[in-house]
């Protein structure tokens, strides 16, 4: 049976998010105005090692448990969704180190305590194959955290060197992640949205740059991984799902301790008593916290008792993937709820860009718009429950 300490993780790691929370709440302010982490919260970040909890030991990171990780990722959504947002994605994104020769590894991570590694999808690239390398040419997107970002991925399909795909076993085409230095790629600036804002996931390109071999990987965590911890018995997709569910779900916590704050003080126009006073409000407000808490409370459960598996020497399974995307899809989608709750019953008094609930809505509802937030999601667990052939692609 899983205990509350097995849910909660390295305490150690929490306390420290928890600390640098104010922080983050301060610069929420600039960091939606700037569209970008400001340097001295970026410095706090790096100095509480927020930035390195799936990296592996041996590139002087925390390789932390994914339900840490979670709680971690929840507590500074509270705060500010994009900061939250940028620590999950460095996270998955320094998963990479597991892959790469140790050398190599240190190099990028290892040696530099300020280390990120940032990269999004590009649907018109290549990588083809050279001496000692690949000449890689693209555009690539989504690219949060990228402007403090010290490398960045750009996933490409390989290309022979006489024009034609590398296809792997399956005849497939073959694809993996170029690394490269930040400094060598070319950025536009696309980043204007509806939420999310502090992301800066902007766009960046390469125009037939040299990678050498060994700065490039696999993605799949059954291949060419050289680390044996827990954490790399699963992919980075894995805690992707488990991270971003975590940025939802502090997303709604904020929310509905703000609306708590407002329903205690405000008369509706024309009315006689405060909101709390409303029995809708009570009944919807009660709904709205238990199914926030049984949601995270499903993605928690479910990754711990994933992770005693892994604990125990085994590589993760299908079945146990298909749940935590199931589980961590539907924290997102109830955490909108939550969010959609608070938004709606606090009235006009959420509309002001100065208030947190507004900002809280384009945030939550910026996030359901992401991969990790599609509906489409559960037609594929669905699908693969009743033995139909589904698409794991983002499984």
């Amino acid at each position: 049976m899983t205990t509350s300490a097995d849910l909660v993780g390295d305490t150690n790691v929490i306390s420290r998010a928890e600390a640098v929370r104010g922080a983050v709440a301060a610069a929420s302010g600039e960091i939606e105005s700037t569209r970008r982490l400001p340097p001295a919260l970026l410095d706090k970040l790096h100095e509480a090692g927020l930035f390195r909890l799936l990296l592996p030991r041996s590139s002087n990171g925390i390789e932390t448990d994914p339900m840490t990780f979670f709680h971690v990722i929840e507590t500074i959504a509270r705060a500010d969704a994009s900061t939250a947002w940028c620590l999950s994605q460095a996270g998955g994104c320094a998963m990479s180190a597991a892959y790469l020769d140790l050398p190599v590894a240190h190099a990028i991570f290892g040696n530099d305590p300020r280390a990120v590694l940032a990269w999004g999808p590009g649907p018109k690239v290549t990588a083809i194959e050279c001496d000692g390398g690949y000449r890689v040419t693209g555009v690539w997107a989504f690219a949060s955290g990228g402007r403090h970002a010290t490398w960045l991925g750009a996933h490409c399909p390989i290309t022979q060197a006489d024009g034609t795909p590398r296809l792997d076993a399956n005849g497939l085409p073959q694809e993996r992640t170029m690394l490269v230095r930040t400094e060598d790629v070319q950025w536009t600036d696309i980043w204007n949205t509806v939420g999310l804002r502090g992301t800066a996931s902007d766009q960046f390109a390469l125009n037939d740059y040299f990678v050498r071999a060994d700065h490039s990987i696999t993605r799949e965590f059954d291949q060419e991984c050289r680390e044996n911890g827990a954490l790399y018995r699963m992919g980075s997709g894995t805690c992707y799902q488990v991270g971003f569910a975590g940025v939802a779900c502090g997303i709604a916590r904020g929310a509905l301790d703000s609306f708590v704050d407002v329903a205690r003080n405000k008369v509706v126009r024309g009315g006689k008593s405060p909101l709390r006073d409303n029995a809708v409000v009570q009944s919807n407000l009660a709904q709205a916290e238990v199914n926030l808490r049984a949601a995270r409370g499903f993605v928690l459960q479910s990754m711990a008792d994933v992770w005693k598996t892994l604990s125990a020497g085994n590589l993760i399974t299908v079945e146990q993937r298909v749940t935590i995307r199931m589980a961590a899809t539907h924290a997102i989608h109830k955490a909108r709820e939550a969010v959609d709750f608070a938004y709606n019953a606090a009235g006009a008094t959420a509309i002001f860009e100065n208030h947190p609930l507004e900002r809280r809505f384009r945030d939550i509802h910026t996030v359901t718009q992401q991969l990790q937030g599609r509906l489409s999601h559960f037609e594929t667990v669905g699908a693969w429950m009743l033995g139909v052939e589904a698409d794991l692609t983002f499984v």
